[in-house]
């Protein structure tokens, strides 16, 4: 007789076969490969903000949010703990971080806002994995009691309407002296692909944050505790099979608690950053859904720390397009679009995919006649940006995910004994 038990657990037998994996040398081709186009539209369009040294370090600055959500999504989904509340964790450590930042410096912000994080980690925690209540609906209702908990502190804790706090104190940044001047007049330049690279490194040594860097190393770091390290591996077991784990003498919950506060306390960093760093105080609504972006991230990196890398890059990036240049940069970039579509179509044809190949032709055909027959986008659209990148992305990436087997399934303690 088959129970619930048993249906509701990972079976060991062999996943289905998957894509075909993407290797390091063929990432860097296809990331050559990226940047080589962006060059030739910039030189085309003459858009030069889409690769100069401001812009990229923009878009460095916004992706730190997204990617550290998204670690903490990674941490909590690779023990099988869907954490949809990553939302609601960065508003606590948004508030949190400014609470504590404006009455004894930055630093301290950074701590409490992390221990925000946490406590809302613990709180999902709690909810998901001793009383077994559904993960998604955990996490939504998290997310709704962090925005009206804050809501309802501001006011209390920094005066008037609460919607802004006293401003924090800088936390500083530093600049790489020498090289980011060179970099910034090879950018100027306007050289093919030289100039392109030349900002994208100058991004990255122009006044960066220190907690930029901490947030950076934090996902070599993650790899190598999660992918290298004995802790690690018997915390992706909790997420692959729960049931095998604890009958190998893994303490399942032990390790599903630890790393759902820590994917919190991730998250609170990211809001952290968002109320010392991006802006120096507090602000209602500031988070503005980046925790979800977060989690889109994370799948658009297949659960792996350096995809997430790449996915908070491209959304930052196309966050960035909001503050620098926005209209123009965004309609250069419509021209990029239509060139990797008709890419894309001729790659359906080699497939022999005709018909797909015919629609993908189709749609870079409209992409390029808009491009043709306009200057400028709407503001409106530079807008939607990051999020319809979002959609297309997950939507053109989906074919290749492959998420933990036992993300979010119920698991009781004793199963495996």
């Amino acid at each position: 007789m088959t129970t619930a038990t048993d249906v509701n657990q990972p079976t060991l037998q062999p996943a289905a076969p998957g894509g075909r994996r993407l290797t390091l040398p063929v990432l860097l081709l296809v990331i050559a490969g990226a940047l080589a186009l962006t060059s030739i539209v910039r030189i085309i369009t003459g858009a030069d903000g889409i690769t100069n040294v401001s812009q990229m370090s923009t878009a460095l600055e916004l992706a730190v949010p997204i990617g550290l959500a998204g670690l903490g999504g990674l941490w909590a989904e690779r023990a099988g703990v869907v954490n949809i509340g990553l939302e609601g964790m960065m508003i606590l450590g948004t508030w949190f971080g400014a609470w504590a930042g404006y009455q004894w410096g930055p630093w301290t912000g950074i701590l409490v806002g992390i221990i925000g994080g946490c406590v809302g980690g613990l709180l999902h925690a709690i909810v998901t994995i001793t009383f077994n209540v559904n993960h998604i609906v955990s996490g939504v209702a998290l997310n709704i009691l962090a925005l009206g908990a804050t809501r309802y502190l501001a006011p209390i804790a920094f005066g008037g309407s609460g919607k802004q706090s006293p401003q924090v104190e800088s936390l500083g940044d530093f600049t790489v002296p020498g090289l980011s001047d060179v970099l910034i007049d090879l950018n100027r330049q306007g050289w093919f692909l030289i100039s392109d690279i030349a900002g994208l490194l100058g991004g990255l040594v122009t006044n960066v944050s220190w907690l930029t860097l901490i947030a950076v190393a934090l996902v070599p770091a993650t790899w190598w505790i999660l992918w290298r390290t004995p802790f690690g591996l018997r915390l992706r077991s909790c997420g692959e099979n729960p049931v095998a784990a604890e009958s190998l003498g893994v303490n399942v919950y032990k390790y599903k608690y630890l790393a759902v506060i820590i994917s919190g306390g991730l998250a609170g960093l990211g809001g952290v950053f968002l109320s010392i760093v991006a802006n120096p105080f507090y602000l209602e609504g500031q988070v503005s859904g980046r925790g979800y972006i977060g989690l889109a991230a994370m799948i658009f990196g297949n659960w792996m720390p350096g995809g997430l890398a790449i996915g908070a890059g491209l959304f930052g990036y196309t966050d960035s397009l909001n503050l620098r240049g926005g209209a123009e940069n965004v309609h250069a970039l419509l021209l990029l679009a239509a060139i990797l579509l008709v890419i894309g179509a001729i790659w359906l044809v080699i497939k022999k995919k005709y018909v797909a190949a015919v629609l993908t032709l189709a749609v870079g055909a409209l992409v390029f006649t808009w491009y043709a027959v306009t200057d400028e986008v709407p503001n409106q659209v530079v807008s939607a940006t990051p999020y319809v990148i979002t959609l297309l992305v997950l939507a053109l990436s989906a074919q290749r995910l492959r998420m933990p087997r036992a993300n979010g399934m119920p698991y009781r303690k004793g199963q495996g004994k």
